[in-house]
């Protein structure tokens, strides 16, 4: 068995292009939590297409492992 390494997909629509600032902090959609990062990508990229109509809308893959265990 691998290694788990714990990927969070979350994504709402920004308050500008130009930053990674959220327009709406309580509007942040919690997509899933995954235990490699190939399944969370699937997750990304099915969210990211579903919304390519909104240039604000933006989903992120946050490496949730190294955040937990910041020295391995």
């Amino acid at each position: 068995m691998s290694e788990q390494l714990l990927h969070i997909v979350i994504g709402g629509e920004l308050s500008d292009l130009t930053k990674t600032q959220f327009k709406d902090l309580k509007a942040v959609e919690f997509v899933g939590a995954y235990g490699s990062y190939e399944e969370a990508v699937k997750a990304w990229r099915s969210k990211a297409q579903s919304t390519v109509d909104n240039a604000l809308m933006r989903y992120f893959v946050i490496h949730a492992h190294k955040l937990l265990n910041p020295d391995a």
